[in-house]
């Protein structure tokens, strides 16, 4: 099955590269390459390519606004949002989560990972450059007194599907530790999602880091 992307970004030469490493996978397909993030919105609305790879700093509409217009908070059908960036300052880092996306890269990231955040954004899953990962846990590991409690009380399955999250495991991975099948993990993912209001499994693991339930 292939997954279609869009690339944003102001530079010709990185929408070049980034088209390059891509459509050199069987498995992906650049739909459009654009150099603003207002282009960026209507031909995400146009083409609802399953992947937007996003930077922040573009003319006309930020990659962060452009990712709150299509995966934030109250958005119908959210779209996965990747933002790709030579910046990793923390306000980004968090920003940028916050507003709906799935995914944090930085630019020099390197191929192999740029193709990872790609397949893993397809999939529902999430991937965030390692070098910030560090920083982007320890914020999130400070428990808060105004974290918002779920809906519904968690099963005890569902908080061991939350804890694996929380550290970074895919749903293939999941399945394997909590010896389930993949549909389950995405049921249970499905479940948890309603029960915390979470837009996507990056606000699940917010939420497990901010409640404590992680160190």
């Amino acid at each position: 099955m292939t997954t279609r992307v869009l690339i944003a970004d102001d530079q010709a030469l990185v929408r070049t590269g980034f088209q390059m490493i891509l459509e050199a996978q069987a498995d992906i397909e650049v739909v459009a390459a654009v150099a603003d993030g207002a282009e960026a919105v209507d031909q995400a609305r146009t083409l609802r390519p399953e992947v937007c790879l996003l930077d922040i700093r573009m003319p006309k509409l930020d990659g962060l606004e452009a990712t709150r217009i299509l995966a934030g908070p109250g958005v119908h059908d959210p779209m996965r949002v990747v933002i790709v960036t030579t910046f990793d300052l923390d306000e980004y880092v968090y920003g940028a989560l916050r507003a709906g996306a799935c995914g944090f890269l930085l630019k020099d990231s390197g191929p192999t990972l740029l193709v990872e955040a790609v397949r893993a954004a397809a999939v529902g899953d999430a991937l965030v450059s390692p070098s910030v990962t560090v920083r982007l846990l320890e914020h999130l590991a400070r428990p808060r007194q105004t974290v918002r409690p779920p809906r519904e009380p968690l099963t005890g399955r569902e908080m061991d599907v939350v804890r694996l999250v929380a550290r970074g495991r895919t749903n293939q991975e999941v399945a394997a530790e909590l010896f389930v099948s993949l549909s389950t993990v995405k049921t249970h993912l499905g479940s948890i999602q309603a029960k915390l209001g979470a837009r996507n499994r990056v606000e699940i693991a917010a939420w497990a880091w901010e409640s404590g339930i992680v160190r």
